[in-house]
C-alpha cells in the first residue's frame, strides 16, 4: 500500500522513506530536581537573568562582558560556522527547483585532400539550454533539507555555547585579576611587618640579646613574604593578558582600567537558578545534541532513498546552422523532451551498508544527547555544592579576619601600655595580614564559584550582539 501511495502522489510531493524525527522526551521533573538547591539559602527558584553578570553590580564587568561577546574570536568561528551551515541549507534547498545550463559553440572541420578529392572545409554554429529536474519521488531531497535545518539549528546552539563559555571566562578572569592583586597587597603588608621583625632581631643581636640563627630566620620570612608578591603579580598581569585576547585585543591593547582591579566583585543576594526543566532548555549544549541527533535522523532517509529509483525529467533545445547568421532558423532547430529513470541496482550492498551507517551515527547521536542531559545536571550540581563550600569558607574566613583585627588591636593598645612586646604586637599584625590573604583567596573562589554556576546554568546568550567582523586584521570580502 506504501508504494501504492508514493506513486499516487509522484506529481505533488513524493514519499520521504526513512524514520520520521521524534524528539526524545524531557526527563521528569523528579529526575531532573536541583537537589542541591533544596534549603540553600545562597540561591532562590527564580527565572534566570539573561546578562546574569550584572548581578555583581560592577559596570567594568559588563562592558567587559559585552565586548568580549562582540568581539571573541571563538564567538566570531562559531557564527561563521553557522552561516556556513545557513549556506548549506540553501544549497540543499536549491535541489527542489530546476537546474539548467546554456551553451553555445562554433566548430571548424577540415578534411585533406586526397587523390581527386579537394580539401573542404566545414562550420558550424549552435546555441543551446538544457534543463532537467529530479521528481523527489522517495525524499532524497526532502530529507537533505531536512537535515540541513537540523545542522543550522546545533551550528545556532554551538554558537550560543560559545557565548555562554566566554562571557563566563571573562568574568572569571576579571576576578582572578583583582583577587590577585588584593592578595598582593595582603602579601605587602606582611613584607612591611616581617621587615620590622628583622630589623628588630638585628638591634637584639647588636646588643647581644639575639643569635645569627634567629635573624636568618627573620630574613627567610621576609624574602618568602616577597616571593608571594612576586608570584601574585606574576598572575594578575597574566591574567590582564588573557581578557585582553577574551575581549578580541592584543595583550599590548589590555584594558588598564580592569589591570588597576583590587576588590573581588561580589553579588550580595541570593542567586536565582530557576529548575531542572528551564536549565535542560536553557542549555545550548543540550539544544546542540537535540539538533544534531534530528539531523542525523534525516540522513537515515536521505541514504535509504539511494536504495530506489530516481526519476529525473530532462528538456533540451538547440539551434544550428553551417553559417552563424542561419543561427535561429527553423531548419536548424532540434529539442528533446522525457523522463530519465536511473536506479542504483545496490548488489554491492554498499547503498544498503551506508543505511546501517547512518543509522549507527543516529544512535550515536541519541546517546550524545542523552549524555548532554545527564551533564548539564551534574555541572549544575557540582558547581551548587562547591558555591555552597566556598560561600562557608568565605564567611569563616571573614569571622578570622574580625577575631585577627580584635586581636591586633587589642595587641596595639596592650604594647601603648607597655604589657605586650613590639614582637607581640607584630605577631598580631602578622596574623591579622594573613587572614587578609586567605580571605581575599576565598574570595576569588567565591566568585569564580558563582561564575561556573551560571555557566552550568546555561545563561548569557539570549540576546547577546553579534559578533562583529575585523576587517583591519583581514577579512573575506564579498564575492
Amino acid at each position: 500500500m506504501r508504494a501504492v501511495a508514493c506513486l499516487a502522489l509522484l506529481l505533488l510531493a513524493g514519499c520521504a522513506v526513512g524514520p520520521n524525527y521524534v524528539e526524545p522526551a524531557a526527563p521528569p521533573p523528579t529526575r531532573t530536581d536541583l537537589r542541591e538547591a533544596e534549603g540553600n539559602r545562597a540561591v532562590v527558584n527564580a527565572p534566570v537573568p539573561e546578562r546574569w553578570w550584572r548581578l555583581f553590580d560592577d559596570a567594568l564587568l559588563d562592558r567587559l562582558i559585552e565586548k568580549a561577546l562582540a568581539n571573541n574570536n571563538d564567538v566570531r568561528i562559531a557564527a561563521a560556522n553557522l552561516q556556513r551551515a545557513r549556506a548549506l541549507l540553501a544549497e540543499a534547498g536549491a535541489a527542489r527547483l530546476p537546474t539548467s545550463e546554456a551553451s553555445a559553440s562554433a566548430t571548424e572541420n577540415r578534411v585533406a585532400a586526397t587523390g581527386d578529392t579537394p580539401a573542404a572545409k566545414t562550420d558550424y554554429y549552435s546555441v543551446g539550454y538544457d534543463a532537467s529536474y529530479e521528481i523527489d519521488l522517495f525524499g532524497r531531497v526532502s530529507r537533505s533539507i531536512e537535515a540541513s535545518r537540523g545542522d543550522v539549528a546545533a551550528a545556532r546552539a554551538q554558537l550560543d555555547a560559545a557565548r555562554v563559555s566566554i562571557a563566563a571566562e571573562t568574568a572569571r578572569t576579571y576576578a582572578d585579576i583583582c583577587g590577585f592583586a588584593a592578595q598582593a597587597a595582603a602579601a605587602r603588608e606582611t613584607v612591611v611587618l616581617q621587615q620590622k621583625t628583622l630589623d628588630l632581631t638585628q638591634r637584639l643581636l647588636a646588643g647581644g640579646r639575639n643569635t645569627q640563627r634567629e635573624v636568618d630566620q627573620a630574613i627567610v620570612l621576609v624574602e618568602q613574604a616577597r616571593a608571594q608578591i612576586a608570584t601574585f603579580e606574576a598572575e594578575r598581569r597574566a591574567s590582564v593578558y588573557a581578557l585582553a585576547v577574551l575581549t578580541g585585543d592584543t595583550p599590548a591593547e589590555a584594558d588598564q582600567n580592569a589591570a588597576q582591579c583590587s576588590a573581588v566583585p561580589v553579588i550580595r543576594q541570593a542567586l536565582p537558578v530557576g529548575d531542572g526543566q528551564g536549565l535542560l532548555a536553557r542549555r545550548p549544549d543540550v539544544r546542540q545534541a537535540e539538533r544534531t541527533l534530528a539531523a542525523d535522523t534525516a540522513r537515515i532517509g536521505v541514504a535509504t532513498a539511494a536504495l530506489y529509483p530516481s526519476i529525473t525529467l530532462l528538456g533540451s533545445i538547440s539551434l544550428g546552422a553551417a553559417d552563424i547568421s542561419d543561427v535561429g532558423k527553423k531548419p536548424g532547430l532540434a529539442y528533446s523532451v522525457g523522463p530519465l529513470l536511473s536506479f542504483n541496482f545496490p548488489f554491492n550492498g554498499a547503498a544498503r551498508a551506508r543505511v546501517r551507517e547512518n543509522r549507527a551515527i543516529a544512535a550515536g547521536s541519541l546517546a550524545t544527547f542523552d549524555q548532554s542531559v545527564l551533564n548539564a545536571l551534574k555541572q549544575t550540581e557540582q558547581a551548587l555544592a562547591r558555591l555552597a563550600g566556598a560561600l562557608e569558607r568565605e564567611a569563616s574566613l571573614q569571622r578570622a579576619l574580625a577575631a585577627s583585627n580584635s586581636a591586633a588591636a587589642i595587641s596595639e593598645r596592650r604594647f601603648d601600655y607597655g604589657a605586650d612586646s613590639f614582637l607581640q604586637l607584630l605577631d598580631a599584625q602578622r596574623d591579622r595580614a594573613t587572614s587578609r590573604a586567605a580571605l581575599a583567596e576565598a574570595q576569588t573562589a567565591r566568585a569564580n564559584a558563582q561564575v561556573s554556576l551560571f555557566k552550568a546554568l546555561g545563561g548569557g546568550w539570549e540576546n547577546a550582539p553579534e559578533a562583529t567582523a575585523v576587517p583591519s586584521r583581514g577579512s573575506t570580502g564579498a564575492p
